[in-house]
């Protein structure tokens, strides 16, 4: 089974779900999304495979979300596509891809049903 995490080593639940990967015999491929950041295309895919909207999967807590003015209700989908693109940090962690679907592992429970 190809799993793939979008993963932020800092983060203790990114690293948890990792571990949970791990545990069930599975070596997942990492993407270290911080550092080398998801095409938009990528991050609209992934959105897609969630069944999810961009501000489902923006992070406020330790981002530039307030100073780029991420609150703003009339900013569109490819406008807050772009600034996660430009600025990974706003994306929520973390990621989980499988060939049962997509999810955002917040809490880490949710990783169960895909894997």
């Amino acid at each position: 089974m190809t799993i793939t995490i979008w993963h932020n080593a800092k983060c203790s639940t990114s690293r948890k779900v990792l571990e949970m990967i791990r545990a069930k015999g599975i070596e997942p491929t990492i993407v270290d999304y911080v550092n080398t950041p998801p095409s938009a295309a990528a991050i609209r895919s992934v959105l897609e495979e969630m069944g999810a909207r961009p501000r489902d999967l923006l992070r406020r807590r330790g981002t530039p979300y307030d100073e780029l003015g991420l609150d703003d209700e009339t900013l569109g989908d490819a406008a807050l596509i772009a600034a996660m693109h430009a600025h990974p940090i706003l994306i929520e962690r973390p990621v989980v891809r499988s060939p049962k679907g997509t999810r955002l592992c917040r809490p880490p429970e949710r990783l169960e049903d895909i894997l």
